[in-house]
């Protein structure tokens, strides 16, 4: 009654965009809207949210129907206009979303209800923060974007509730994204992922001086031990990563799933070489040579300001390729090239004493059945001061020297 309630409210005053000529459509594929349109919409470099890395998920068949990702994606017009968009897919389990919510889907299940179908806006695959409603430049005032978000949330009550729908969930949002989506009765959610932030460093060794003794020795011991090894690493990135490259990196990463798994890979091939094929220009890969011979190989992304480390692969385990791979490598990248961030995927506390900071991570919930709800926010608040908790305690074991 509350969401009538507000609907009338917001009903009687003049808005910039008002409910009578707003429309909330449900498009079935990316390919539904034209690229100029989504990425205008999305006036961003960060590289998740651009209509072709939908694009190549979609295509590639890791994101349809059969694999449980089926889109939704939603659009917000005004008077022809498009004034919104959020990418969303009906979800039949929670497998590639890191944000973890098995335990409530158990829940649903030992009541004898169904947690899924779900909806999800997120980026498949990908824990990643960044972009996920984007509203048109002329949607200036926080009135407005919540009186967007109530709507939205409106079209998704009328289109799927009488068809199963549990709940939705935005996961990774940019934290005032979050914070409004809370203020629209979506519980907040937090986690925690460790980042690397440039400090104006102008080398490695820069970086490193900021270290306590001990543990700056730890990293280039760790360092060394891979040179000894005979072990080179190079970076390729743009059109200079070949389709071969791509294919030997592909094989590394299929393998090092089954290795660690069981299990393939989320992606496939294609969906790699689509990359490659559109969007070569956000793609860094790091690569390890052996007697010449490539050995190993982590797959980044970049935008204007961060490194964002995604895949990595391997045949062979060597001792400490991965962290050279996956973080030296591309902390150096950063310095290099003057970025501000490196994300290096999610979990991993064994970051910590290699330079990377924990920062809070958010997502937020709408669930439709009270009593579950209620369970549900009360089970988040009790995380949500343990991961406050651990992040005081992660800060303690930090590498760098008191300031």
């Amino acid at each position: 009654m509350m969401l009538f309630a507000h609907t009338k409210m917001f009903c009687a005053v003049t808005f910039l965009v008002n409910l009578s000529t707003m429309n909330v459509k449900f498009l079935h594929s990316i390919s539904d809207i034209s690229e100029s349109s989504w990425n205008a919409l999305f006036d961003t470099s960060y590289p998740f949210i651009q209509h072709a890395f939908l694009s190549a998920l979609e295509q590639s068949g890791c994101t349809q129907e059969s694999s449980g990702w089926a889109p939704r994606h939603i659009l917000v017009t005004s008077k022809n206009k498009l004034i919104a968009a959020m990418p969303c897919f009906i979800k039949n389990h929670s497998y590639g979303e890191y944000v973890f919510d098995w335990s409530w889907a158990n829940a649903y299940q030992q009541h004898g209800l169904n947690y899924y179908p779900k909806l999800l806006c997120a980026i498949p695959f990908t824990p990643s923060s960044g972009p996920r409603l984007s509203f048109d430049k002329s949607i200036q005032t926080t009135h407005d974007k919540l009186h967007i978000i109530k709507t939205i949330d409106q079209a998704i009550r009328d289109k799927f509730t009488t068809k199963g729908l549990s709940s939705w969930h935005l996961l990774f949002p940019e934290p005032a994204l979050s914070a409004l989506l809370e203020q629209s009765s979506w519980t907040q959610r937090t986690g925690v992922q460790y980042h690397w932030f440039n400090k104006g460093y102008e080398s490695f060794d820069g970086f490193l001086s900021t270290f306590k003794s001990r543990k700056r020795k730890a990293v280039r011991k760790e360092r060394k031990a891979v040179e000894q090894l005979g072990i080179t690493m190079r970076i390729v990135s743009g059109t200079e990563i070949s389709t071969d490259l791509m294919a030997k990196f592909y094989r590394f990463y299929h393998l090092t799933y089954i290795k660690r798994s069981g299990q393939h890979g989320y992606l496939n091939s294609e969906f790699f070489n689509l990359l490659l094929k559109n969007m070569p220009e956000n793609l860094v890969m790091i690569c390890a040579m052996k007697d010449d011979k490539l050995v190993g190989a982590a797959l980044c992304f970049q935008d204007n300001t961060t490194l964002y480390g995604r895949y990595w692969g391997c045949e062979t385990e060597y001792p400490f390729l991965h962290f050279e791979a996956c973080y030296y490598q591309g902390i150096e990248y950063c310095i290099q090239q003057k970025l501000q961030r490196f994300d290096p995927g999610a979990q991993g506390e064994h970051k910590i004493p290699r330079g990377f900071e924990p920062i809070k991570t958010f997502s937020n919930h709408v669930i439709l059945h009270t009593d579950f709800k209620h369970a549900i926010d009360h089970f988040i608040n009790e995380e949500s001061t343990q991961i406050d908790a651990h992040i005081q305690h992660l800060q303690k074991s930090l590498p760098f020297k008191s300031v």
